[in-house]
């Protein structure tokens, strides 16, 4: 009685608790990636390694002085944020089967040429790479290949590990 008990997949304890799926997880990484990493470019913003700061992507849309202060600091990295989660699709969609250092290191640096080169005009406030200071892109390039090692491999990670419980599941049955 107790085996057939253990095995009956009806029962309540029997049960795993639901877990996210792959897409739910790429929110999450992506979310998370971009509120972690633009806090931390914040901080480095504070003690002037560079030049720009997460404010930057209210500048072209949004009127005010209070974007400036930390009010727009911090609702700027709730947006990057946001932003963040369709970059993460955008390397799930492309990359997610690629599970090296090296391959979100590669879509950190496209990202970071994208934002200097391809979106500059959009953003008022922001020199061309010319004319940033050194330190600025130095911090920059390092913060992109950075944030894009986490996605990279996070997404990566999450792959393998829901390809390899699906194997070990369809090797039980």
């Amino acid at each position: 009685m107790v085996n057939a008990e253990k095995k009956n997949p009806e029962l309540e304890q029997n049960k795993k608790d639901g877990e996210m799926s792959l897409i739910g997880k790429v929110v999450v990484i992506g979310l998370f990636g971009g509120v972690f990493w633009s806090l931390l470019s914040y901080c480095t913003y504070v003690f002037h390694f560079t030049e720009l700061s997460p404010n930057l992507i209210l500048k072209p849309w949004i009127l005010g002085d209070w974007k400036n202060k930390v009010l727009g600091q911090f609702i700027g990295i709730f947006f990057i944020g946001i932003l963040s989660i369709g970059v993460a699709f955008l390397y799930y969609a492309f990359l997610k089967k690629f599970q090296s250092i090296w391959v979100g290191a590669g879509f950190g640096i496209v990202l970071w040429l994208l934002v200097f080169y391809v979106f500059n005009p959009i953003f008022p406030d922001i020199k061309t790479v010319a004319e940033l200071k050194r330190n600025t892109v130095i911090t920059t390039i390092c913060f992109y290949i950075l944030y894009g090692v986490f996605i990279g491999y996070s997404i990566s990670f999450e792959q393998n590990e829901m390809k390899g419980e699906r194997l070990a599941a369809s090797t039980n049955e």
